[in-house]
């Protein structure tokens, strides 16, 4: 429940940090110059005189202003982030640290290719390992987040499809798959046809043999899909798309469920994007920077965006432009560099090993949730998930409780909400997914707090469908606040 700063304060009757302000206040106090004062005029720099309404407040105010924001907030550091599709895993602070060394934070990408070896080295790496994950055979970094990876993927599809003399206009989306692979095909120029899941929520065969027709250029799917379910039936998938002159694309944001287990280069997959924040630990949030790699195969590699960080015969790294059947640029410079430092140095600190392990800890976890809340809540497809795990509030809705209900009551356990009624193929879905980053006491604890509100919901619905009761805010018009938000401060 995102609530913004301004609504918070206005409620609560708690005077903003500009409300504070009187003049004459301030939070430094420096002595008296002893040299001649410089004359800044034709800089482009205000004095703080020069600024209307400028808040003038002391160091205290500011230090509680800040912290006390801080502590009404929730976050990955607090505890279990349990959102369904999202990956809010730990982010280690070595990444941190690595990405903040000044050989890498200060680099620019404007300095000539000899003085950035090592930036080079850190992307032609990082590629490398990607590639081995995934067992694609060409990369880019370029993209800034997942769903701009699916508009460069696409755009390759369609660079190669034009190449061969194909104007196929057609684009197959499964109902499981992730809500922005519509808006990425429609953006790119193509239909958008639906295929819908089969009884055991993964792709229909028939279905999909029926609509892959000679005017279908790709197949967008997500594996594991948004149910958290593997295909099983991606070789014959992959199989009957090639047949047909289609590609098939992966939506890579699910591969927290396969690195070190399952490559999609070995199962068909002709090109991929991945989100760095999601399988690698980079932040997540905030509006970014992200980071979301696109995978081809050889057929596709003629066409990735430029620059291609290429190594020369000396062994030393340049950036390659010369490219004739590139698909242009999709991002300023090379991408979101700090967001590949702190990949490369998660992929090193946890080895072949260790990215295994994750992968099979996070698997672990959401079968274990699964498991622990059988019989509280309905399961729509009663079989083993993968990274995540999907309920239904189908028996709380007997009691007029909802998936929205359910997931206010539980941040009064101290607990983030899970994913609400999404994948939209489940009616009233719970989308949990708790990361190889949570341990058993923490499941264990998450697992009891829900079984607690489905009691709730049975012999006192009213205490949850009014929740939250220990927020200092509770049930907000989010209609209003999302129509006419307040963005900005105004005395």
């Amino acid at each position: 429940m995102a609530i913004t700063r301004a609504s918070r304060h206005l409620v609560q009757n708690e005077p903003l940090i500009f409300e504070r302000s009187a003049a004459g206040k301030r939070g430094y106090q420096l002595p008296p110059l002893d040299v001649p004062a410089a004359d800044l005029t034709g800089l482009g720099r205000l004095r703080r005189d020069q600024i209307a309404d400028f808040p003038e407040v002391s160091e205290l105010e500011v230090i509680r202003h800040f912290t006390r924001l801080s502590t009404w907030n929730y976050g990955v550091d607090t505890g279990l982030y349990p959102l369904g599709s999202c990956t809010m895993k730990y982010n280690p602070r070595v990444n941190e640290q690595v990405a903040r060394l000044e050989g890498l934070a200060q680099g620019h990408p404007l300095q000539p290719e000899e003085l950035s070896q090592g930036a080079l080295r850190i992307m032609h790496l990082l590629s490398r390992y990607l590639l081995e994950i995934t067992g694609m055979d060409a990369i880019t970094l370029q993209p800034a987040a997942g769903a701009h990876g699916e508009m460069t993927g696409i755009l390759m599809i369609h660079a190669l499809l034009s190449a061969r003399g194909e104007a196929r206009h057609k684009v197959l989306i499964p109902d499981s798959a992730h809500g922005t692979n519509p808006a990425t095909a429609a953006i790119a120029g193509y239909q958008v046809q639906n295929l819908r899941s089969n009884a055991r929520g993964t792709v229909d065969l028939a279905d999909l043999d029926r609509v892959m027709t000679d005017d279908v250029a790709a197949l967008m799917l997500t594996n594991p899909n948004t149910l958290g379910l593997f295909e099983e039936d991606i070789h014959r998938i992959a199989d009957l798309i090639h047949e047909r002159g289609g590609l098939l694309y992966m939506d890579g944001a699910n591969m927290n469920a396969l690195v070190g287990r399952a490559r999609p280069g070995d199962f068909g997959v002709d090109v991929m994007h991945l989100n760095l924040h999601k399988t690698f630990s980079t932040p997540h949030g905030g509006g970014g920077p992200g980071a979301g790699p696109v995978a081809v195969k050889s057929e596709l590699e003629p066409f990735l965006p430029i620059p291609v960080i290429t190594a020369g015969a000396d062994g030393r790294l340049r950036a390659d432009y010369d490219r004739p059947r590139t698909i242009g640029r999709m991002r300023s410079f090379y991408g979101n560099f700090g967001m590949f430092v702190r990949a490369l140095a998660y992929i090193m600190a946890n080895g072949c090993d260790g990215l295994k392990q994750t992968t099979e800890d996070a698997v672990l976890n959401a079968n274990y949730i699964r498991r622990g809340l059988e019989g509280a809540y309905a399961l729509p497809y009663d079989r083993p998930c993968m990274h995540e795990c999907v309920f239904s509030d189908q028996k709380q809705q007997a009691h007029g409780v909802s998936t929205g209900d359910i997931a206010k009551r539980l941040i009064d356990y101290g607990f983030h909400p899970y994913t609400v009624s999404f994948p939209l193929v489940v009616r009233g879905a719970m989308m949990i997914e708790p990361t190889e980053s949570a341990g058993r006491d923490e499941l264990d604890e998450f697992i009891a707090a829900l079984r607690a509100i489905a009691a709730e919901a049975e012999t006192e619905p009213e205490r949850v469908k009014s929740a939250p009761h220990t927020t200092r805010l509770s049930r907000l018009d989010e209609v209003s606040a999302a129509r006419q938000p307040i963005l900005r401060w105004r005395r």
